[in-house]
């Protein structure tokens, strides 16, 4: 653990009691005194706090920035509007995702990125491959990242951004928090309405203990957000989504406008075009065992009631909000339909399955105000 990095609220993590382990080469808290599963209700019933201060952000600038980012991820980015955020993915020529990430316009020619923080370096690398050099790019290891999410977060932020309140989904603005600009964005990784908060690594700890002083607010750990995330369908990176999977295959076909879907023009194109228009072999679906009890763990083998193999779990755990086992995972696409029944091998015996929507807590999001 002594070579693990640590974010600006190590200390601060420690002091609240947290319990900490590796992930993504950082020693970060995976729950605190409350329990995984009272933090995960908590953050559904008011409002969790969530340090993602080890994510990748960089500023991408310069002439023709847009038009350069479009080569490099399938989503539409010339017809957003400034202050807009968009979900996307790094793809490569064979149509698989180096990673996944958030891009927000700042003007036509400055975007903020968001990327996870284990792809965060080869992400950069890649950028910096495939972007023009006239493109300016920034990494910023200093800048601190936090996260309130939940039915709460809205209010509870608005006493200390009051321009927080009036920003709906997937929208961001600069504001001001004593003296220093920061970056406020509506969007998050639990399906509940929540913000994320860039800011200065000096001013992270004061903003932390702002933030705790509020009703409404608990820390939350990676435990948590693990399950928050599983219950509201959302791809975890080096488990759901790989360089093996294509946005077809994950179920992230949304995330492609139809201009880049008919236009192609960014890595992996052809491969991606050809499934939209033949379908793809394998898909990412819900799981559910017949037994309503079983938790179905990650590399699950799944096959079908003649005992042919036809996927895995990809993730997989205990649903605090649904009071029962989720998983998601990849099926070949004759057993794609929801309902159908499928068998997973868990410890030596045959457990029988359905398919479902991945999404099993429906998402909260405040899209118009």
């Amino acid at each position: 653990m002594t070579s693990l990095l640590h974010t600006p609220l190590f200390t601060f993590h420690a002091a609240q009691g947290a319990k900490f382990a590796a992930f993504a080469g950082y020693e970060m808290p995976i729950q605190y005194p409350l329990g995984v599963k009272g933090e995960h209700l908590h953050t559904r019933a008011q409002a969790g706090l969530f340090d993602v201060s080890h994510m990748g952000q960089l500023w991408v600038r310069g002439p023709q920035a847009t038009e350069a980012l479009e080569r490099v991820v399938p989503a539409a980015l010339r017809e957003m509007q400034t202050g807009q955020i968009r979900y996307s993915q790094l793809t490569l020529e064979n149509g698989g995702i180096l990673d996944d990430l958030m891009l927000t316009k700042c003007s036509d020619d400055a975007w903020f990125l968001v990327v996870n923080g284990a792809c965060k370096h080869a992400d950069f690398a890649h950028l910096q491959a495939q972007l023009p050099d006239s493109l300016s790019l920034q990494p910023l290891p200093e800048q601190a990242l936090i996260a309130i999410q939940g039915p709460s977060a809205r209010d509870a932020l608005a006493t200390v951004i009051p321009e927080s309140a009036a920003l709906p989904f997937m929208t961001a603005r600069t504001c001001q928090w004593r003296g220093t600009e920061i970056l406020v964005s509506c969007c998050g990784y639990t399906g509940e309405d929540g913000f994320e908060v860039s800011l200065p690594a000096a001013l992270a700890m004061d903003f932390a203990e702002v933030l705790t002083a509020l009703n409404a607010t608990t820390w939350v750990g990676l435990g948590a957000r693990n399950s928050l995330r599983l219950e509201a369908g959302l791809c975890l990176y080096g488990h759901d989504i790989t360089t093996d999977t294509t946005p077809v295959e994950a179920d992230l076909l949304w995330s492609i406008q139809a201009r880049r879907r008919i236009e192609g023009g960014f890595l992996g194109a052809e491969v991606i075009q050809a499934q939209i228009a033949q379908g793809a072999t394998r898909k990412r679906v819900g799981i559910r065992p017949d037994d309503g009890k079983t938790p179905l763990r990650d590399d699950t083998l799944l096959v079908s009631l003649s005992g042919e193999p036809i996927g895995q779990i990809t993730s997989g755990g205990f649903g605090p909000s649904v009071a029962g086992p989720v998983a998601m995972g990849y099926v070949d696409a004759a057993h794609q339909q929801a309902e159908t029944p499928i068998i997973a091998h868990v410890r030596g015996r045959s457990l029988p399955c359905r398919v479902t929507s991945a999404v099993f807590f429906p998402p909260r999001y405040r899209r118009t105000l």
